[in-house]
């Protein structure tokens, strides 16, 4: 007979596989409902980060002893004031690329037909082919970033419900500080929590937004230099898509190539790649990964896969805050609990690797060292 089990040692009350079905169909059962309900998660999230982002100056004014009250409608107005500057812009850009677009008519009329021949030719039916030719049209293209950005309806209804929660979740926010260290005194694993994935958030989100300024001032800069149409909408399509992580750059440089070759041709073409595409790589893969990448401690597989995942929960927005997403998830998951902190590693979190990894480094350093004495000719000659 095997050892009875231990009462420190009791076994589960459901087999591991049992356990794991059950997980996921708990989440897959969660993901649709937030999928459903996208017209409302995706507003109030989005508003829920704003807050987080503005948090630190009502704090900043109340310490210098301003009123409560004045400090919060401070910030409510410079929210305010940021949202709608930033839809001024989209809907000015919008309107200027929708004014120029049919001034190409032709030059899309002629790419369109040209693309849809090249499709026949390697195989496509006739009506697949016809399909992408009535599609590569100014409606067409207009229709489609319609579509893209959604209904007046349903963009106005989000931006009430953001305006909202921003003044609720504002006037709620002075209290937070008071919440937090009542529930320290129950939960101080949730609260530590909960206090890193504010400060994570707004880290990423301010060095996002101030380099995303940064790469769509630049680019908006080339494009004006390089005549390329709607310069204005692209600047800000690259705003918006640096908040979008490892895919953001290849989707924000689609639209100005194409139109960049109608104007230009193949010269223009290959100076947007080198240019706009230089500048966008370097940001993108050696700044802001020194300047956020601690702050998330997310794998680059991780959220890759999350920003494919949220965008096909939350449509483009999900893309947008498909970092937020995910640590709010881990916090909630893993960080507000401590037995579950050795699952962070596995999410990206390198902290409790750096003694592992350093010590690899050594070893493989020590064997390069050693097979470099022992190759011929490199040692010290022998003496007679």
């Amino acid at each position: 007979m095997g050892p009875e089990p231990s009462e420190s040692d009791p076994r589960p009350a459901l087999p591991r596989s049992v356990t794991i079905l059950l997980a996921l169909s708990g989440a897959t059962i969660a993901a649709f409902g937030v999928g459903a309900a996208r017209g409302i998660v995706t507003p109030v999230f989005f508003a829920f980060v704003l807050t987080l982002c503005v948090h630190p100056v009502r704090r900043w004014m109340q310490a210098r002893g301003i009123p409560r009250g004045i400090a919060t409608g401070t910030t409510i107005a410079a929210v305010f004031g940021l949202l709608t500057a930033f839809v001024t812009v989209l809907l000015a850009s919008l309107a200027q690329f929708s004014a120029l677009l049919p001034q190409y008519a032709p030059q899309i009329a002629q790419l369109g037909a040209t693309f849809a021949g090249w499709l026949e030719s390697v195989g496509f039916g006739a009506e697949q082919a016809q399909a992408v030719l009535d599609g590569v049209t100014p409606g067409g293209i207009i229709e489609f970033l319609g579509g893209l950005l959604g209904s007046i309806a349903s963009v106005a209804g989000g931006l009430v419900i953001i305006l909202t929660m921003l003044i609720l979740m504002a006037v709620e926010g002075s209290r937070v500080p008071a919440m937090l260290a009542s529930l320290n005194n129950h939960r101080p694993a949730l609260v530590s929590a909960l206090n890193g994935f504010g400060t994570g958030v707004r880290r990423y989100m301010v060095a996002t937004t101030v380099l995303g300024i940064a790469q769509g001032l630049f680019n908006w800069l080339v494009l004006v230099i390089l005549n390329v149409p709607g310069a204005l909408l692209w600047g800000l399509l690259s705003f918006i898509c640096s908040f979008i992580p490892n895919i953001g750059y290849f989707i924000a440089i689609i639209p100005p190539l194409f139109f960049g070759f109608l104007t230009g041709g193949w010269p223009t073409v290959l100076a947007i790649i080198v240019i706009y595409g230089g500048i966008n790589s370097v940001v993108q893969s050696i700044i802001q990964p020194k300047y956020v990448g601690n702050a998330v401690s997310l794998s680059e597989t991780l959220t890759f896969v999350s920003v494919l995942f949220w965008a096909l929960l939350l449509g483009p927005a999900g893309a947008i805050l498909a970092v937020p997403l995910t640590l709010f998830i881990r916090t909630i998951l893993l960080d507000s609990d401590p037995s579950k902190s050795w699952w962070r590693p596995l999410t990206g979190d390198q902290t409790d690797l750096q003694l592992t990894l350093q010590q690899e480094d050594d070893a493989i350093r020590a064997r390069r060292a050693r097979s470099r004495r022992g190759r011929p000719g490199t040692g010290s000659a022998p003496k007679a």
